[in-house]
């Protein structure tokens, strides 16, 4: 079952070209393809955590990479959005917030590794990703969702308010890890 956990997630980093590709398909379909891959790879990273867990399976690779292919998916989703103006105005700073907390908090947690210091994820913390990954999610649909669902303006407000958790998370993450500098 290892195995298959690690399958899954390099699965999900090896989406992350098709999703890039799938960026530059003229009209709707891009919409759609885009978020079609981006909830494909979502279902990668439960499955990977799921067996993990379920089978008490962990490996130090699957440690090292699953947050690495979460980060690369998160980032690349958000770069994208914003070259292609799916994310426009001042919601852009809310992805660059969300970039560089996510840089900044992999660095400390690289710099506290050596330390042999670990940092756990926090309830806050879940609850910032499943609301960037929502944003995103109404965000790649963007235009192409149903006149009915205002997708973009709801993916712009997820999307501030995942800003807004992560600089709190972020700021958290920054305070335990001073302790250890």
């Amino acid at each position: 079952m290892n195995n298959l956990a690690n399958i899954l997630t390099f699965s999900r980093i090896l989406l992350i070209p098709l999703m890039v590709a799938a960026f530059y398909i003229k009209g709707n379909v891009s919409y759609w393809l885009t978020f079609a891959i981006f909830v494909t790879a979502g279902i990668t990273d439960f499955f990977d955590g799921y067996i993990a867990r379920r089978f008490n399976q962990t490996s130090r690779l699957g440690a090292f990479m699953d947050p690495i292919a979460d980060k690369l998916l998160i980032a690349t989703a958000l770069m994208m959005m914003v070259a292609f103006d799916r994310i426009e105005g001042y919601t852009v700073l809310a992805a660059v917030v969300i970039l560089c907390r996510e840089f900044a908090v992999s660095g400390l947690r690289e710099f506290l590794a050596d330390l042999k210091v670990g940092i756990p994820v926090t309830y806050l913390a879940k609850w910032k990703t499943t609301l960037q990954i929502f944003a995103l999610g109404f965000l790649l649909v963007g235009k192409a969702a149903p006149a009915i669902i205002p997708a973009v303006m709801i993916g712009d407000f997820c999307l501030w308010a995942a800003a807004i958790l992560t600089l709190y998370t972020g700021y958290d993450y920054l305070r335990a890890g001073l302790k250890h500098m």
